[in-house]
């Protein structure tokens, strides 16, 4: 049995907050450099110069890659022959983003109530999502989550007869919608199966996943590829303002579902698609 310490995950997590809202993850940065080759509009292709200059300064002069420095979200695999010791974790996870947060000087979005809203000055607490796996290692993934992108989040319960021609068209549609309002080019995720709140998680998941990345399920990996070409020739382009790279890739995680339904979830983020990964 191995022998985790608390103290160890908060200062991972607080470095991870601030790691991931100054820099590019090696993934992004190649999708990235990509759109630029491959954007045919003139217009778009000075919005992609323009994000790459704000990404070269954000890391160069430890300035947030963008204003909206998110809501913490953390998906933590914990081995189930690892012990944890010291304080409560999801205390400590907390902890970890609130010392990102505040010592990171990035700026607070969180409130503590829905409706009061008033702001928790630390932004915690964040969306913390567990699961025990094998071995004795702790994988702690987090992804700050700017809210433009968030509020284009849909979930649709089609019928299994709609098939995947329906998920195809609820992801378009979601597209469609969101349109500027997610900061294009965007990363598109998608949670199919489970139930209502499962697609949901495995939407967001999914943006979690290395965007260079393919499902290892082939009808999933030609629907990603599929997908990412309808949604580029749509032509809301970088910043919304036309172009031919609208989203940066797609990502499709599935899961097994009811015989009576066919749950679709789409969590678009923006540009830069926040997140960074640690194994202790």
């Amino acid at each position: 049995m191995r022998e985790i310490n608390t103290e160890e995950i908060i200062e991972n997590v607080k470095e991870m907050c601030i790691e991931a809202n100054h820099y590019l993850s090696p993934d992004m940065l190649k999708v990235f450099k990509d759109a630029r080759m491959n954007e045919k509009s003139p217009l778009g292709c000075q919005i992609l110069d323009q994000l790459d200059e704000n990404l070269k300064i954000a890391a160069n002069d430890m300035i947030p890659i963008c204003q909206d420095t998110g809501m913490a979200v953390i998906f933590i695999e914990i081995g189930q022959d690892v012990h944890i010791i010291g304080d409560n974790l999801e205390d400590s996870i907390n902890e970890g983003v609130r010392r990102g947060y505040v010592e990171g000087f990035l700026r607070k979005s969180v409130v503590s109530d829905p409706i009061i809203r008033e702001n928790t000055k630390d932004n915690t607490p964040a969306v913390i999502h567990y699961s025990i796996v094998p071995g004795d290692k702790i994988k702690i993934t987090l992804a700050p989550k700017g809210f433009g992108s968030e509020n284009m989040s849909r979930v649709f319960m089609l019928k299994p007869a709609d098939g995947i021609e329906g998920v195809k068209d609820a992801v378009l549609t979601a597209v469609k919608d969101a349109g500027p309002n997610a900061c294009p080019p965007m990363v598109v995720g998608v949670g199919v199966g489970g139930t209502f709140e499962k697609c949901a998680i495995l939407a967001k998941k999914a943006l979690a996943r290395p965007v260079d990345s393919s499902s290892n399920i082939t009808y999933v990996q030609e629907m990603e590829e599929e997908l990412l070409e309808k949604i580029n020739k749509l032509g809301i382009g970088p910043g919304g303002l036309g172009g031919t790279q609208t989203a940066l890739a797609v990502n499709v995680e599935t899961y097994p579902t009811h015989i009576a339904g066919l749950p679709v979830a789409i969590n678009i983020c923006c540009h830069v698609n926040r997140h960074v990964s640690r194994t202790l």
